[in-house]
């Protein structure tokens, strides 16, 4: 299991605005700034980190997991609305399995970032 991951993005500040956006939905905070890096999570425990200035390559792709299917929903409409790019609207992916529910999103370098629902409603 993880505990948490940290991405470079190249502007923090855009990047940290972006991710405020983008993870709400989700129920999805920024915890703390520490030393140059911002941690988001949910109920106090940071859990996505970004850090400013360079950027990771190769580029990742990040996938939140979301407890109903409008909650992706509202994610995909949140990452476009904040300059995210799309690259896969909000819909069932079969090839995963039966209630797959996801949506992915090019965040502001490139990385693929993605809201999945796994319940059947």
């Amino acid at each position: 299991m993880l505990d948490h991951i940290g991405i470079d993005v190249q502007n923090y500040e855009k990047s940290k605005a972006f991710y405020k956006a983008v993870l709400a939905p989700l129920g999805y905070e920024l915890i703390m700034e520490v030393q140059g890096w911002a941690g988001f999570g949910v109920g106090g425990k940071p859990d996505f980190w970004i850090q400013g200035g360079k950027q990771t390559t190769p580029r990742i792709h990040v996938a939140f997991r979301s407890e109903n299917r409008e909650k992706v929903r509202a994610f995909y409409e949140a990452a476009l609305k904040a300059g995210g790019k799309d690259n896969g609207p909000p819909g069932i992916r079969e090839i995963y399995h039966p209630h797959y529910y996801g949506a992915f999103v090019f965040d502001l370098d490139g990385h693929n970032i993605e809201a999945v629902c796994h319940n059947p409603e």
